[in-house]
C-alpha cells in the first residue's frame, strides 16, 4: 500500500513533510517540530494466530492489559521485527502506517491521540511523515477506540 496514493484516492487532505530519516516515534516528532502527543505510533500486535495495530502518541507506551481489557482478547504479545517485515512487506522495516484495515486487520486508537485535530505519522518509510485530521483518520479506518497506554 502506498499510503499517498491510499489518501488521493479517497480525496482526503493531508500534507507530506520530508524530513532527514528517524528510526522512533519520539525522533519524528523533533524532526518535524511537532508535539510527541500528536505523533501517531504504531505497534503490531498478536494475540495467537491474530494481528492488530496499536497507535498511540509518541509520548506514551502500550499497555498489553489495557489492550485485552479494551479487545477481550488474552496474551497480546508485541509483535517481532521478523512479523512485522513480514505484514508490512510493501514498507521499509519499522515504518507502519496507521491503517490496519489495507493490512487485513483491526486498528486500535488510544483515546488520548483522538484528543487532537491532527495526526503526524510516517508514511511507507523513514523519510516521510503524512499530516492529516485525526476525524479524516477515524472515518477511513473505523479504529477501536480505548485507553491502553501510559505517558513515559
Amino acid at each position: 500500500m502506498n499510503v499517498q496514493e491510499f489518501l488521493r484516492e479517497r480525496d482526503v487532505t493531508f500534507q507530506m513533510m520530508d524530513h532527514r530519516p528517524t528510526y522512533n516515534a519520539q525522533s519524528l516528532a523533533q524532526a518535524v517540530h511537532v508535539s510527541g502527543e500528536e505523533v501517531a505510533k504504531t505497534v503490531l500486535l498478536r494475540a495467537d494466530e491474530d494481528y492488530m495495530l496499536a497507535v498511540v502518541p509518541a509520548t506514551h507506551t502500550i499497555d498489553l492489559h489495557g489492550i485485552e481489557e479494551v479487545t477481550g482478547l488474552e496474551a497480546v504479545e508485541l509483535a517481532t521485527e521478523a512479523e512485522c517485515g513480514y505484514r508490512f512487506n510493501d514498507c521499509e522495516l519499522g515504518a507502519l502506517p496507521p491503517f490496519g484495515s489495507r493490512y487485513g486487520m483491526k486498528t486500535l486508537v488510544d483515546r488520548s491521540l483522538a484528543e487532537h485535530d491532527e495526526i503526524v505519522f510516517e508514511s511507507n518509510n523513514h523519510h516521510e511523515a503524512v499530516r492529516m485530521k485525526f476525524s479524516d483518520f477515524e472515518k477511513l479506518e473505523q479504529p477501536l477506540v480505548g485507553h491502553f497506554s501510559n505517558h513515559l
